[in-house]
């Protein structure tokens, strides 16, 4: 018997929060804190209004959000999830580095922040 794909998120998942960093030649920093809350259908990225982020050159910023929703969308979209995406994220806190922030660090970020955020759900799968 096969059973039908579950959305994701089944309930809100608050609070996820990632410190990606990796010490070497290529540094990368990226922090960040999302939320994530059941919507109507697809994937929905937002940042929070009151998000700010004390980093030079801000105009990089963008980019850095862009690749950690590109980061999350991906990793909810695999197929070993076997998961209906149905989300709206929030970004609520992030930090960078002038030394190691890049859209790369941020994507990676991303990956485990939806990571994580699957493996809070788990359990509920069951139920």
């Amino acid at each position: 018997m096969t059973s039908a794909p579950r959305r994701f998120p089944p309930y809100p998942i608050h609070g996820v929060r990632v410190l990606h960093t990796k010490q070497n030649c290529a540094p990368q920093f990226a922090a960040i804190e999302v939320d994530f809350e059941p919507a109507k259908e697809g994937f929905a990225f937002e940042v929070a209004r009151d998000l700010t982020v004390d980093y030079e050159p801000a105009d990089a910023l963008p980019r850095f959000f862009a690749a950690a929703a590109l980061g999350i969308e991906e990793q909810l979209r695999l197929p070993e999830h076997g998961l209906v995406v149905a989300v709206r994220v929030v970004l609520r806190r992030a930090r960078a580095d002038t030394f190691g922030s890049h859209e790369r660090a941020f994507k990676i970020a991303g990956h485990l922040a939806g990571r994580q955020a699957v493996a809070r759900t788990e359990g509920a799968a069951d139920e």
